[in-house]
């Protein structure tokens, strides 16, 4: 009996945490995934930039989303503006500080579907600062022979002045040289960590 009960526990166990763990893990291509952002110059004009660096894994469920979290990584000397002066000046202590702070990190909490949109929620650092965000995001997904691969934008804003990326102007007209708010768009495009075998030819 004692034996019997036992087998019944382990199987329990087993399932468990089979269930747990039945998220795929998949890792970012950065070859197709960037971060891009835009924000207002002297009140009259959008800059746009991006960082072409971009990293991380992502454990995806595909039967429950909900269950899935995300771990990405930018690097952020891979700035670019396409304008050489400016990207120096957005490398710096006035802005990232990319020596000190080599990397902006995105780590999610949980994945909620609130009717037709899903958001992730979760931990944003910048520099120094790491605060909570809900970033919400289309999800899209492809099978291909060498496993499902994943398709993903997230859009959000954010106050730059909250994570200590503080440097400004004054305009002789009013106002400043650059907005506080900054609205940033990830697309990313992760494929499995470790792909299915390949058809045997025939």
């Amino acid at each position: 009996m004692q034996t019997n009960k036992f087998l019944r526990v382990a199987v329990a166990t087993a399932m468990l945490t089979a269930a747990a763990f039945a998220a795929d893990e998949y890792k970012i291509d950065g070859a197709h995934s960037h971060a891009s952002f835009k924000v207002k110059h002297m009140l009259i004009s959008t800059v746009e930039g991006r960082f072409g660096e971009v990293g991380g894994t992502i454990q995806f469920d595909e039967k429950d989303p909900t269950k899935s979290k995300v771990e990405a990584t930018i690097k952020t000397a891979s700035i670019t503006t396409d304008n050489e002066n400016r990207d120096k000046h957005l490398k710096s202590a006035d802005f990232f500080e990319v020596e000190k702070y080599p990397t902006i990190t995105f780590k999610s909490k949980r994945v909620e579907k609130r009717g037709t949109i899903w958001v992730a929620i979760g931990d944003l650092t910048i520099k120094d600062v790491t605060k909570e965000v809900e970033m919400p995001f289309e999800l899209n997904t492809l099978k291909t022979s060498r496993g499902t691969v994943i398709g993903a934008t997230a859009e959000l804003k954010i106050n730059r002045t909250d994570y200590h990326v503080t440097w400004n102007r004054a305009l002789e007209g009013g106002g400043v040289m650059v907005s506080d708010e900054v609205k940033i768009e990830i697309s990313i495009e992760a494929r499995p960590a470790t792909p299915p075998p390949a058809a045997p030819a025939k």
